[in-house]
């Protein structure tokens, strides 16, 4: 399979060019069964830089224009990468993320949709809380330093798993995608402030 080739391949040269530093809680990292990795969304490296930090194989949503030659569809197809309409609610792909966790595997996903061009975060789309409360697979944040690539040195800082059932039992149903979009929003902002007051 040619993801499991590549992160063989590039797994050394991006810990010795890169040195991943990894604050937070680590072991999330390397939680068994259907799991639900969220993360900051500013360059086409991100999943490379996730998926070079954890042992799982993780499974991507990418825009399926991505699709659209042979070659960009056997390619990421390899890499298990799966596409997604962006202009609308894509129920096939929500589908395929839910298939994926029910069959124990990890599903990576970006909440703010696309890539993001200032130092914060956009505003989540609710697709991620969706297959979350759908799953009830755990969300585990992570929250990739922009300056990683301009510094040359990955820095990554990891949040405790976010479970939708538990918040579930503090809010109405009929609230809970909102506030659990709003819950990993808030998480992610706070990594991201705990990781820049660490990397000053």
């Amino acid at each position: 399979m040619l993801y499991a080739l590549l992160a063989i391949i590039l797994k050394l040269p991006i810990h010795l060019l890169m040195r991943p530093k990894i604050y937070g809680n680590k072991g999330a990292l390397r939680m068994k069964g259907g799991v639900i990795f969220i993360a900051n969304h500013r360059t086409l490296f991100d999943p490379v830089m996730l998926a070079v930090c954890t042992p799982r194989m993780i499974h991507f949503m990418a825009k399926k224009e991505l699709f659209e030659t042979k070659i960009g569809n056997f390619f990421f197809k390899q890499l298990l990468v799966f596409p997604v309409s962006r202009k609308s609610a894509d129920i096939k792909s929500l589908r395929q993320a839910l298939k994926l966790l029910e069959e124990g595997k990890a599903f990576g996903i970006f909440p703010e949709g696309t890539r993001s061009i200032t130092e914060g975060m956009d505003e989540f789309e609710k697709g991620t809380a969706f297959i979350a409360i759908k799953s009830g697979a755990p969300i585990v944040p992570v929250y990739i330093s922009p300056k990683s690539y301009s510094g040359f040195r990955l820095k990554i800082m990891v949040g405790d798993p976010i479970l939708a059932d538990e918040i579930a039992e503090y809010c109405d149903k009929k609230q809970l995608m909102n506030v659990l979009s709003n819950v990993m929003q808030n998480t992610m902002e706070g990594l991201r402030c705990q990781l820049d007051g660490i990397c000053r």
